[in-house]
């Protein structure tokens, strides 16, 4: 591991009124003007610069003039539920009359519009099918819709294939020649840009005051289009963190959704100084368990209920399968382990991980993948029996920075032919099928690919930091405002600051986690420290000074707010 300090490449002079350590850190990021910081809603990109956003609302036109069925097909994910709820909840306030969804199970019918879940689906006797979150690879399912007389919009954001499905219509900013220039919208993102481009063009028809029906502030919408963005990992750009910023607010300020505030109150956190990294933390594991171990149609129940009690009866069956959704990925942490500690993986001069056991919980590999990942900073697929095939496989990859996961699984497919049953996925992320008989062919072909597409330098972590933080700076005040500057997350991470301490006090916490008392190497200042699931050999060490890599963080105890720091990496333990 190495750390080093952030750059920064832009003039110091480009933003007016920030405290200059913050200026620094937000110029280490990228930002380029004041826009940067603010955030201002005005400031979002228009829904016109989707390609094919007129089309997509003449679509939903359409079938508000007839009053047609419609049906959203989703995904079993936190960013699916999320576009799922949005979805349906703008359309109804809209005025369509019969709106209704399905969310295949994983288990049985796998991701996506499959030509399986259009026969379920045939059964509502839809007259469009919406698909959130999902679609852009959906050929067969798009086709057999057809047959059936269903007309498809797909609104999509992960990568297409060179081809696309022959849809009615696609909205995905990622697909060719759409010219919206954030390609990182999740889902729920591309779903909202619809809905407000369908209410622009129903307030030009006058529908509301022709209908008597109160026009949407789409800002209250923004709590699920926070949620789903954070809990989907996607590039928090300026109009992702616009968004994101707007929705944290939201949920700050107790105007969110019954289900939000009900995970919150369950999970224990005070909903008035959430981070958006509590959307990822907090909120998106619970909802993601529904999908892991059981039904999503669970979580989006709880999102979509206006009843406070009900919402609580479904995050509380949410915050249980999140329990044993930990309890199972603990299992099967130890099992990966014990498989790699025999192939001495650091020791090895295998470039990824590729894991298969007939044992493992197929909801729950894709967190595994991201766990080894971390570890050993190697890319990672881990692969379990599918449900519903005995001969076929699914697994979940992660990546590290440089290497793009879905372009590795296309260059395999290409050179392998036949080999994937199908994939597709991010940069960082993808997920895969294929013949229980052809594991070995696969680990293979993953090892062989890895040797042209990853050298030394990207498989050395880099831990980036903002530097020293002075003694004066470690306190509420300065914690408060790193927190109130977010939202931080993915290609916009948080504040990392390195600096020495001595240290004054330092207890165990469960077995693997450290509490300290810490003082300022150069002064008499104090401050509270936390490090999470610390290495056995710190945990045994009588410590006396350690230099770490931390964040400085608002902690919150008892109706108290202190600042504390978060210890990320020991750079060094005396």
């Amino acid at each position: 591991m190495k750390i080093k300090a952030r750059e920064v490449s832009a003039s110091a002079d480009v933003m007016q009124d920030l405290h200059p350590v913050l200026e620094q850190i937000m110029l280490s990021r990228g930002a380029t003007d004041n826009k940067d910081c603010s955030l201002a809603i005005a400031d979002l990109l228009k829904p016109e610069l989707l390609l094919n956003v007129n089309g997509a609302v003449a679509l939903l036109l359409d079938c508000l003039k007839q009053q047609s069925k419609i049906l959203i097909v989703g995904d079993f994910d936190a960013d699916g539920a999320t576009s799922t709820v949005l979805a349906k909840l703008c359309l109804q306030k809209f005025g369509f009359e019969q709106v209704d969804y399905l969310v295949p199970n994983r288990f049985e019918f796998g991701y996506g519009l499959t030509p399986e879940i259009v026969e379920v689906a045939k059964q509502r006797q839809p007259a469009l099918i919406i698909t959130v979150d999902n679609g852009i690879a959906s050929f067969d399912g798009v086709n057999k819709a057809h047959e059936f007389g269903i007309k498809v919009l797909v609104t999509d954001h992960h990568l297409p294939a060179s081809t696309l499905p022959e849809a009615d219509c696609i909205l995905n900013p990622n697909q060719p020649d759409c010219p919206f220039p954030s390609k990182n919208l999740a889902g729920v993102g591309v779903i909202y840009y619809l809905m407000l481009a369908l209410r622009s063009a129903l307030r030009e028809r006058n529908w509301f005051t022709e209908k008597n029906l109160p026009e949407p502030n789409m800002m209250q919408f923004l709590d699920l289009v926070a949620l789903g963005t954070v809990a989907d990992v996607v590039p928090l750009d300026r109009n992702n963190r616009c968004l994101v910023k707007h929705g944290v607010n939201l949920i700050r300020s107790g105007r969110c959704r019954a289900g939000i505030r009900a995970i919150l109150d369950i999970a224990g956190k005070n909903r008035a100084n959430i981070s958006a990294s509590d959307l990822g933390f907090v909120l998106g594991p619970r909802l993601n368990a529904a999908g892991r171990l059981d039904d999503m149609s669970l979580g989006i129940e709880c999102l979509i209920t206006e009843n406070s009690h009900k919402s609580y009866q479904l995050a509380q069956k949410l915050d249980d399968l999140n329990k044993d959704r930990r309890n199972i990925e603990q299992s099967m942490q130890v099992d990966a382990l014990k498989l790699l500690s025999e192939i001495n993986i650091q020791d090895n001069d295998d470039l990824g991980i590729c894991l298969f056991n007939a044992d493992w919980h197929q909801g729950v590999v894709g967190i595994l993948a991201s766990r080894l990942k971390d570890k050993f900073h190697l890319p990672a697929i881990v692969f379990a029996s599918s449900a519903d095939d005995k001969d076929e496989i699914k697994g979940s990859a992660r990546s590290i920075p440089g290497l793009h996961i879905r372009d590795l699984l296309d260059l395999i497919a290409t050179n392998n032919p036949g080999l994937l049953s199908k994939f597709g996925g991010h940069a960082m992320a993808a997920g895969l099928s294929l013949r229980l008989e052809d594991f070995p062919a696969f680990k293979e072909a993953f090892a062989a690919a890895l040797i042209g597409l990853v050298d030394a330098a990207m498989l050395e972590q880099v831990i980036y930091t903002d530097g020293n933080l002075n003694e004066d700076l470690l306190n509420l005040s300065f914690a408060e405002l790193l927190q109130d500057s977010g939202p931080w997350g993915q290609q916009y991470p948080e504040p990392l600051f390195i600096g020495n301490f001595e240290v004054i006090q330092a207890r165990v916490l469960g077995d693997k986690h450290l509490k300290f008392l810490l003082k300022s190497a150069d002064s008499e200042h104090m401050i509270d420290a936390i490090a999470f699931n610390v290495d056995a050999e710190i945990l045994k060490k009588q410590l006396t000074s350690i230099e770490v890599v931390y964040q400085l963080q608002v902690n919150e105890f008892r109706g108290q707010r202190s600042a504390q720091l978060m210890i990320n990496h020991f750079a060094r333990a005396n």
